[in-house]
């Protein structure tokens, strides 16, 4: 009886509501989905979405909308090529994300990194006391990493900053899912 209630001691707890599971290793995460929102600012314009990405290394799909919820655009990657439908159900395709963005922005988004950025799996230039990146630059993008989910070493990022030329992205993740 005593090996019974030592056994069921040994039990894993469930989480509390809040709490942050174990990460496995950043660069071994080969699918996610994320919400969160996304400010983008070029020179005097600035543009501000909610954003559902979904990643898989076969495809992805992102989906903007306003602040109020209603749909902005959808970006498709896949097998096809780059997509991007909007909310008048337009049309634009390209070969890839970047000439995509391109067509689309006048400027080629850093689309295809991206996963490995939000995931913090860069070659960081800077690192907190913990070994998280705090900063890295990639393909021309200055990276900043400005809070992470929880205090763990292995814990996401959550908020942070792209930055090139005159183009600045800033995205905050509220939630993350590794599938």
């Amino acid at each position: 009886m005593a090996f019974t209630l030592l056994l069921a001691g040994c039990e894993a707890l469930p989480l509390r509501q809040g709490e942050i599971p174990p990460r496995p290793a950043h660069a071994g995460i080969a699918a996610f989905s994320l919400d969160g929102r996304v400010a983008a600012r070029q020179e005097q314009t600035r543009h501000y979405a909610n954003i559902a990405w979904h990643h898989t290394d076969a495809a992805d799909d992102i989906l903007l909308t306003t602040p109020l919820g209603q749909g902005v655009a959808e970006l498709i990657r896949d097998a096809g090529g780059a997509r991007l439908v909007a909310a008048d159900k337009q049309a634009v395709a390209a070969a890839d994300w970047e000439g995509l963005s391109a067509r689309v922005f006048g400027f080629a988004l850093p689309l295809a990194g991206m996963p490995h950025w939000l995931l913090g799996d860069v070659a960081a230039t800077r690192r907190d006391d913990l070994g998280r990146p705090l900063a890295a630059v990639a393909d021309g993008w200055d990276i900043r990493y400005l809070d992470y989910e929880s205090p763990a070493a292995d814990a996401l990022p959550v908020l942070m900053e792209f930055r090139r030329d005159d183009i600045e992205l800033r995205i905050k993740v509220d939630a993350w899912q590794l599938n």
